[in-house]
């Protein structure tokens, strides 16, 4: 199972990477260090992330595991679903890369980020994991390849290691921010403005390339 689980990382971790580079995951963790409060304002903002993510991907390895408990192993459907999702990553991330110069997209709610606190924090934070495709897609996607593969405590780990990688670049700079304060707040805006500028075409080859890997994974496994 050890084996199975190694092999499955190699799936949910570039999944896992798509969440924590997406511009919509860190430009909210930055501008919630710019509220009245924002040491236990952006500590709420990570957890309610993190749970979120935990919460979503959960449902999706329970709904998985239970398919495939029911049909006696992994059925073939699992293959077929992620070619779908390496096709649609594929297909995203083209279209990400001849719209990079467009406008960058702005998540319903994080205009507020700067005002909120702590306990609105927390509750935006959960709920932007629920409204962002993107986040939604992918831990359904790493939710198939834990559910259908592996067991017991296997599953566990795979799924903390998902939820620890996609929480990571929200965390990275809420957790410096708690320790050294508003010295960071240059380093934070440079940050905000490079992902704003360059981040689409970055996440563009990122998406073709996963899209490559789970496609590859599912035609594979046929």
């Amino acid at each position: 199972m050890e084996s199975s689980t190694h092999l499955e990382l190699t799936e949910i971790i570039p999944l896992a990477l798509v969440v924590a580079l997406s511009p919509l995951s860190i430009i909210p963790a930055v501008l919630i260090l710019q509220s009245p409060r924002p040491r236990p304002g952006g500590l709420a903002f990570l957890a309610g992330w993190a749970l979120g993510l935990a919460a979503l991907t959960g449902v999706f390895i329970g709904a998985s595991n239970l398919l495939a408990q029911r049909s006696g192993g992994p059925p073939v459907w699992t293959h077929w679903a992620r070619i779908a999702v390496g096709a649609a990553l594929i297909i995203w991330g083209v279209y990400r890369w001849f719209t990079r110069h467009s406008k960058p997209h702005e998540m319903p709610g994080t205009r507020h980020l700067t005002e909120a606190g702590p306990g609105k924090a927390l509750a935006v934070g959960a709920a932007l994991t629920v409204i962002n495709p993107k986040v939604l897609f992918i831990c359904l996607a790493a939710g198939l390849a834990i559910g259908t593969s592996t067991e017991g405590s296997g599953r566990y780990w795979a799924a903390i290691v998902f939820v620890v990688v996609s929480a990571s670049t929200v965390a990275l700079p809420i957790l410096a921010y708690a320790v050294t304060g508003e010295r960071s707040d240059p380093t934070l805006a440079r940050v905000k403005e490079w992902m704003e500028t360059h981040s689409a075409a970055l996440m563009a080859a990122i998406l073709v390339i996963i899209g490559l890997l789970v496609l590859y994974k599912g035609v594979h496994g046929l």
